[in-house]
């Protein structure tokens, strides 16, 4: 049978099999070849009684650290228009890691309460321009919150972004339990928040919701000036036209990405974060930042 682990704890996996919950260790060879299954695995497995065994851990599309989970297919990037202040440079970093993970990102803009008119900010133009799709919230009051989950059908999703933007009361309203502190509580313990749970799975609208949210601190690692390039979706319509095949948009004469900047086909602020992180990488190798 196969299935996909939604949860792990003391080496015991329990394994979605359609509508079952199958309790299964994994076996020796695994611990030999240095592999271990993780939440969002999807294995086969052979069972009796309601008890099994993983025989085989199935090629993952990608893998998360912080939370330990794989096969994620989305991620809503959670950022608040105000309280705190949007960083620009962060928010790309997010969606960076999106794309070398191959994992689609919606952007998700909370407390739109402190804002009359949302939808002229300087950052939401810039997300439109790069085509990410996004979604306004208010998830205090409940508001957009059922545009959230009609696009959890057939996906593994997580829920990324900075402290103190929303993330944990989406995810609780979303999930309908509370399954995460807080705000208040975790300022009470002055402790590191979620540092120590473990990733589960939990069937949400027809698809499964990481039930922590994710990356929060970004440590990512550019393999490449070529790689972090390709994260750029906006430009990847323009580059054929580029002079030089390979350009970097960068300094080279005849590149088209540098002319869409220019024509406001693409947006400034995003350009201008292309540059400096790929100066970064030229100067020193400081592909993780």
């Amino acid at each position: 049978m196969e299935g996909t682990i939604i949860k792990g704890i003391g080496g015991f996996y329990y394994i979605k099999v359609e509508e079952k919950i199958i309790e299964c260790k994994a076996r020796g060879k695994f611990r030999n070849k240095g592999m271990s299954p993780i939440v969002g695995d999807r294995v086969e497995i052979t069972a009796n009684n309601d008890k099994g065994t993983i025989e085989k851990i199935f090629e993952r599309k990608n893998e998360l650290i912080r939370p330990l989970v794989c096969n994620i297919t989305q991620a809503f990037v959670v950022f608040a228009l105000r309280n705190p202040n949007i960083n620009l440079d962060l928010l790309n970093k997010f969606l960076i890691q999106c794309e070398l993970k191959k994992i689609k990102a919606i952007i998700c803009f909370n407390k739109i309460d402190l804002l009359e008119n949302h939808e002229e900010e300087e950052v939401v133009k810039m997300i439109e321009s790069a085509g990410y799709e996004y979604i306004f919230l208010n998830a205090k009051k409940g508001i957009g919150l059922d545009n959230l989950k009609n696009k959890l059908k057939n996906n593994v999703t997580v829920f990324c972004g900075p402290s103190g933007v929303g993330k944990s009361t989406i995810l609780n309203n979303i999930v309908g339990k509370n399954i995460m502190e807080t705000g208040e509580i975790s300022t009470k313990l002055k402790r590191g928040k979620h540092t120590t749970r473990h990733s589960e799975l939990v069937e949400v609208c027809g698809g499964f919701v990481v039930d922590t949210p994710g990356f929060s601190t970004l440590n990512l690692n550019v393999e490449s000036k070529e790689e972090f390039k390709n994260c750029f979706p906006e430009f990847w319509e323009y580059e054929d036209g580029c002079k030089f095949s390979g350009c970097m948009h960068y300094k080279e004469p005849g590149c088209m990405i540098k002319k869409a900047v220019e024509d406001n086909e693409i947006n400034v602020n995003r350009y201008e974060f292309y540059i400096r992180t790929l100066e970064e990488i030229i100067k020193g190798g400081k592909n993780k930042w």
